[in-house]
């Protein structure tokens, strides 16, 4: 893949997104900004929410030397939406190196929202401690194990972690113990029930040489392929991708801090550096209407800086 075509890729991206459910269909509604004078109408049942990921506060190298003001712009942005969300979700990376003033500055400034946040860990968010110091913080009531659910106007919320005991380079990792609970957990579901799953690694095998995948997330997906409405969110490989597997559509998100490059191009993950001012234009705010189901989204997309 070429660097422009990349770029390209990387375009398509929101630093957050305004996810809407209305009547178990899930739409991506602009956040703030020109754009969200056009976002579609949404019945007074509809349910929205906001994602955003990988904010890696602490990070300090060249690709973006201050994420804490990414954050910030992607805050305001949620903050300055049409349409109130009722939460938000953070798809982890929450931190870069786990150390405590990093979690504060992060939720200093997600706080800024005036919203319910919900977080999973990423892999920087459980260096050295297991995510003991993540879960005392942001997943207090799991104790200790950090994969939980919730419902909202009928939506069932599925928040699962795949950052622990993961070997050097490797993909994600469930376990026996997390797969079981969520077996149970979507027993007591009717099939009708849409869901939303969140949590930081892929479930399917975007780049396996890269470790972006999770190796037990085949028998996650087989969990959830029964029900009619599922939609997957997920952060990690700083990028928007999109897989739809029957009636399960699984995406990924950007970072609010730096982009990487697409699977692939060049020696391995990580910070990819652009020009600075070119660095807002890969952290944007993605608009995504699913008409139905069984169709293909459309995207319409608005960066930090437009």
């Amino acid at each position: 893949m070429s660097r422009r075509r990349a770029m390209a890729c990387l375009a398509w991206a929101g630093a957050g997104i305004l996810w809407t459910l209305d009547g178990g269909v899930p739409q991506g509604v602009p956040l703030g900004g020109a754009s969200a004078q056009a976002a579609p109408s949404i019945t007074g049942n509809a349910l929205s929410f906001v994602q955003i990921s990988d904010s890696h506060i602490g990070f300090n190298k060249t690709p973006n030397p201050d994420p804490a003001a990414t954050l910030q712009s992607a805050i305001e942005r949620i903050r300055g939406a049409a349409r109130r969300p009722a939460f938000m979700l953070h798809t982890g990376d929450v931190s870069h190196l786990s150390r405590a003033e990093e979690f504060d500055t992060a939720q200093q400034i997600v706080n800024g929202a005036g919203l319910e946040t919900r977080y999973v860990p990423g892999e920087h968010d459980v260096i050295g401690d297991d995510g003991r110091a993540f879960f005392s913080r942001f997943a207090a009531d799991t104790r200790g194990r950090g994969w939980y659910s919730f419902d909202q106007q009928g939506v069932h919320f599925v928040a699962l972690v795949n950052v622990l005991n993961l070997k050097a380079g490797g993909m994600g990792y469930l376990g026996d113990t997390q797969l079981a609970w969520l077996a149970d957990d979507l027993s007591a579901r009717s099939h009708s029930t849409p869901l939303v799953v969140f949590t930081h690694m892929p479930l399917w095998p975007v780049y396996p040489a890269w470790g972006w995948g999770t190796d037990d997330g085949d028998r996650a997906l087989a969990l959830l392929r029964p029900f009619g409405s599922v939609t997957v969110l997920n952060g990690h490989v700083h990028q928007v991708l999109q897989k739809v597997e029957g009636n399960v559509r699984l995406h990924t998100a950007m970072s609010t801090a730096f982009p990487q490059a697409a699977p692939g191009n060049g020696s391995g993950p990580g910070p990819w550096k652009v020009e600075a001012s070119q660095l807002r234009q890969t952290l944007g705010i993605r608009r995504v209407e699913f008409a139905s189901l069984d169709g293909t989204p459309r995207l319409d997309d608005a960066t930090l800086v437009s």
